[in-house]
């Protein structure tokens, strides 16, 4: 009987973000390419979704940064890797990266990581605990954005590097299944008027790097349009941007037209409710997931120009793209995209959607993937 191929994915933890639903994704991918998945974290909420795509979960301590646990967790992964059989090790961030570097190392398995971001690289400490990214024998960057950026900063054989974008499942992000229930109970969590008035949904943290001063600023140039701007996001360790964010919010008259919301797991019906959605960051998101998930609900974004976003937005035909941080661009993009009429909106949100399904479906994520693991097994 042929060897049965065991993959290990490492990651901090298993709590929510891109990072935790990525390796989710690609523990489903393993599974159902006939091969056995490990996943190792130290732990979190999201266990039973790796348990339930057919992985097996183990924890272990692998968030900690301290140089004498990484040494200590590269021995334990080593120890890991010999017991279940462990053929590759895939890592997708910097701690548990140089755990399982060393390990892989050790036990002569090849080892991938995916860069999920761009991290930034002010001295030679950081440059040098960053590195470890660049280490894996294949480099899987999330965006076009983070590729050029792995090329410019780390001395890397670009062979290694493979460009797989992040992906949106679009049977799950899907117009035709939108939950009543939840419309209700978003309607009352956002306090949506009955009368009519057109949503402007902004997405995502409340911290200065969102960019949502610029979104005020804009609301102000739209006096003329009835709508109401819903910006929904935590404002953990960001308390202060948000008292900030209030402040303007009355000083600049948006009382009753903007709305701060916590962010909320109905991202689908959300979406839904929408007229327009904004991504307005100023600093450059690697990827963006908030756009492709926007368009493949059929709706329009208008982003900041800039990181990963601009390679998910086709200009004018799904989307706008604004120079960063200007408030009169977004103003006037915000306009028009609520003035168009219903054929346009119509047209524009199937195109959306096809051009999501086309390009950044969460199956082409996982084929291309499990095409890289199959390239270093042999």
């Amino acid at each position: 009987m042929s060897h049965r191929h065991t993959i290990m994915q490492v990651l901090p933890r298993l709590v929510s973000g891109g990072v935790e639903r990525g390796t989710v994704e690609i523990t489903d991918a393993i599974r159902k390419a006939g091969m056995k998945c490990i996943v190792v974290s130290a732990g979190g909420a999201m266990i039973p979704h790796i348990t339930y795509h057919g992985g097996e979960h183990i924890t272990l301590p692998v968030h900690e940064k301290r140089p004498f646990k990484i040494w200590k967790n590269a021995g334990k992964l080593q120890q890991l890797i010999k017991t279940h059989h462990v053929d590759l090790v895939h890592a997708r961030s910097r701690a548990p990266a140089w755990s399982a570097y060393l390990a892989a190392r050790r036990a002569k398995v090849p080892f991938v990581t995916t860069f999920h971001g761009v991290y930034s690289l002010q001295n030679g400490m950081k440059r040098k605990y960053n590195s470890v990214m660049a280490k894996g024998d294949r480099v899987i960057a999330v965006s076009k954005y983070v590729y050029d950026h792995i090329l410019r900063e780390y001395k890397i054989d670009p062979t290694k590097v493979r460009l797989i974008p992040r992906g949106v499942d679009a049977s799950v992000f899907d117009p035709e299944k939108i939950i009543p229930d939840r419309i209700i109970s978003l309607t009352k969590q956002w306090r949506l008027p009955d009368e009519e008035r057109k949503i402007i949904f902004v997405p995502g943290r409340i911290s200065r790097i969102k960019g949502l001063d610029v979104v005020l600023r804009a609301l102000t140039q739209l006096n003329d349009i009835p709508y109401l701007c819903i910006m929904a996001g935590s404002d953990h360790g960001h308390e202060e941007y948000r008292t900030e964010l209030e402040q303007l919010i009355v000083s600049m008259g948006l009382e009753g037209k903007v709305r701060l919301a916590n962010s909320t797991s109905y991202m689908n019906e959300a979406y839904s409710l929408s007229d327009v959605v904004l991504i307005p960051s100023i600093k450059p998101e690697s990827f963006g997931r908030v756009s492709i998930e926007a368009q493949a609900m059929g709706k329009l974004v208008i982003a900041a120009d800039h990181g990963g976003v601009r390679e998910t937005i086709l200009q004018n035909e799904t989307g706008y793209l604004v120079p960063v941080g200007d408030a009169d661009a977004l103003a006037a993009s915000i306009r028009f995209g609520l003035n168009r009429d219903e054929e346009t909106v119509h047209a524009m949100g199937v195109f959306a959607r096809k051009h999501i399904q086309h390009n950044f479906s969460v199956l082409q994520m996982k084929e291309k993937t499990i095409a890289v693991y199959r390239e270093l097994l042999g």
